[in-house]
């Protein structure tokens, strides 16, 4: 019966489940700028780094490639990748369009608006920001697009969605603390309230405090975790 602990579909699922924790672990050393730019990200260094084999290490280098994080470099291995703050902020200057005129359409579909309330108003922000998971920029798009959807313009909601995943890389630097995510969900709150209770005004007023706020954080903790892979960072 014990047996099974020692099997190889055992052995597969803590493979992977040592791969995801490097993948955290190296995506918010890379968010926060602890590598520098040009820095090989070798597999053989990593897996000294984590006590692990070059697996785990390959699978987690291979996701953070996959989205973004780091560049392939032609000797082997991977570098850091540096974000494009200039390219960020007009892609931020499109999502504010987009979102504003999905609010102002006024038509938004109550049931809609409800379910998206009921949904955050389960959620909680993690205890310290070592709990902090960078994914959470997904919950985030999905508060949002669930709003432009509820306007009733799904062509509209479609262009949101591409303009999100553009921006999710650096958009990720708004959750890497407590404080953040739990700022994120009172907003998020206060915004479909407005709407509920028919006071479209407050409503976009609420949504423009809400886009300044966290562009303005993302392109701070952006542009320190650039100028740190550019002055060495830890790696």
């Amino acid at each position: 019966m014990y047996a099974a602990l020692n099997t190889p579909l055992s052995a597969n699922r803590q493979s992977s489940s040592l791969a995801t924790h490097i993948y955290q672990e190296l995506k918010k050393r890379l968010l926060v700028g602890d590598f520098r730019l040009g820095h090989r990200l070798g597999e053989v260094a990593l897996s000294a780094d984590f006590g692990a084999s070059r697996t785990p290490v390959r699978e987690a280098l291979c996701r953070l490639h996959a989205e973004g994080l780091v560049v392939r470099l032609p000797e082997g291995g991977y570098s850091p990748s540096a974000p494009d703050l200039h390219t960020v902020s007009e892609l931020y200057e499109v999502r504010r369009s987009l979102e504003f005129t999905a609010l102002s359409r006024g038509t938004h579909d109550r049931s809609q608006l409800a379910a998206i309330r009921s949904d955050w108003s389960e959620m909680s922000a993690p205890e310290d920001d070592s709990a902090c998971d960078p994914e959470f920029v997904l919950r985030d798009e999905d508060f949002h697009m669930s709003l432009a959807l509820a306007a009733g313009n799904h062509a509209l909601a479609d262009l949101l969605h591409g303009v999100n995943e553009r921006i999710r890389l650096v958009r990720m630097q708004d959750f890497l603390t407590a404080g953040r995510v739990a700022l994120t969900i009172v907003e998020h709150l206060g915004i479909v309230d407005h709407l509920i209770e028919g006071r479209l005004g407050d409503a976009r007023s609420s949504l423009a405090a809400h886009l300044n706020v966290s562009e303005r954080v993302v392109e701070l903790r952006a542009a320190r975790a650039l100028s740190r892979m550019v002055s060495g960072g830890r790696g």
